[in-house]
């Protein structure tokens, strides 16, 4: 597996590689050999069991917030890339693996591309929606993109509609394979029966992933709606923490209850949606992001901007509120729904929808379709 995004457990600051950890630790514990290539400040290599963890070094972390447009980060990126192609292809001369799974198609499925052609094994792409919706945009990228796609054995999104363009790019089909970690049980405390009910927001502090929207939202309800909140919790970190903090200070001037933290690890994530009775997703762009399935596991229904494959999944599990605009206008009518709705009504599909999001199943789910490619 090569990720560049890849968190040991309790990380809490690595975007989408917070669930790489439990779907490679699946595989190993299916009785695969499995080994993670992965980016760090200082480059490691250590075993755990049938998992090898292969770290190469890079300039600056979190990956995801690199980007070609700004001149100064041009360098880091350059370097990234060499030192991941080379960890790749040593790795494969190293060990010869049956397959590569690319995390996420760029840059990971150009790395295995690469060592694929060298050592004459196959391999497989999994999209997230920055790889597609993002790099995607950029016409010479695209193009490279189409090249990586097509030459894999198989391409996997982590979203319905987001495989659909896959497909679109690459001309070829995309599997639906579901992004998720091993989260935890449902929480000992059930969601509050009746108001004043407790919202979380976990997540990059991005435009992308809009918790912007959702305190400008706040911002905006009435005071009989702020009559059904306990409390609110913005966790995370990012580009928009200026942003973010000002008007968390903001609402907490006013007299709303709405608190502001950092990343949090895998336990302190746990616990703030243990503490919570709703999960806010108010993103501008998503596919299907792990934090839904942490909620299910939980046991908390979303309240979620109508983005990527949201409003069918909320639809078909009847597990959460979607907006009807990736607004704050539209999250705040989502907002007062859920707040009358309250939470125990959502009880059954977050049940169902726990069981439908389990990384054991996604794993199992991959080896089934990848084990004609082994030599």
């Amino acid at each position: 597996m090569v990720s560049s995004s890849y968190a040991q457990a309790g990380e809490g600051a690595a975007a989408a590689g917070v669930f790489v950890h439990d779907f490679a630790t699946a595989l190993a514990e299916a009785g695969v050999d499995t080994e993670i290539v992965a980016p760090a400040l200082e480059a490691s290599l250590e075993r755990r069991g049938r998992l090898l963890i292969r770290r190469f070094e890079v300039p600056r972390l979190p990956l995801s917030l690199l980007s070609p447009l700004r001149a100064y980060d041009w360098l880091p990126i350059m370097r990234t890339l060499s030192a991941g192609r080379r960890a790749v292809a040593g790795s494969c001369a190293a060990t010869r693996p049956d397959h590569i799974f690319a995390l996420w198609a760029l840059p990971c499925g150009d790395w295995a591309r690469q060592a694929a052609r060298r050592h004459g094994i196959p391999y497989s792409t999994w999209a997230l929606g920055s790889d597609i919706w993002s790099l995607g945009k950029l016409p010479v990228v695209r193009a490279y993109l189409a090249s990586v796609l097509r030459d894999a054995s198989f391409r996997f999104a982590d979203g319905q509609k987001l495989g659909t363009e896959v497909s679109r790019i690459s001309g070829l089909d995309c599997l639906f394979l579901p992004s998720s970690r091993a989260f935890g049980a449902p929480a000992p405390r059930r969601p509050a029966i009746a108001p004043p009910y407790r919202l979380a927001f976990l997540g990059r502090w991005h435009p992308n992933k809009g918790p912007d929207l959702l305190l400008e939202a706040l911002a905006g309800l009435p005071d009989v709606e702020w009559s059904r909140i306990e409390a609110v919790r913005i966790c995370g970190g990012g580009p928009l923490e200026t942003e973010v903090m000002q008007r968390v200070d903001a609402l907490a001037r006013a007299g709303h209850p709405v608190t502001a933290g950092g990343y949090l690890d895998h336990a302190a994530a746990y616990e703030l949606f243990a503490w919570a009775d709703f999960v806010v997703i108010p993103s501008r762009i998503e596919s299907i992001p792990v934090v839904f399935s942490d909620a299910m596991q939980v046991g908390r229904p979303v309240i979620a901007s109508p983005v990527g494959d949201l409003p069918r999944i909320l639809a078909d599990y009847a597990c959460g509120v979607a907006a009807d605009a990736a607004s704050a206008v539209g999250l705040g009518r989502a907002l007062r729904r859920a707040l009358a709705s309250g939470p125990a009504s959502f009880a059954p599909g977050v049940s169902k929808a726990a069981d439908a999001f389990d990384v054991r199943r996604s794993a199992a789910s991959y080896l089934e379709l990848i084990r004609h490619t082994v030599r």
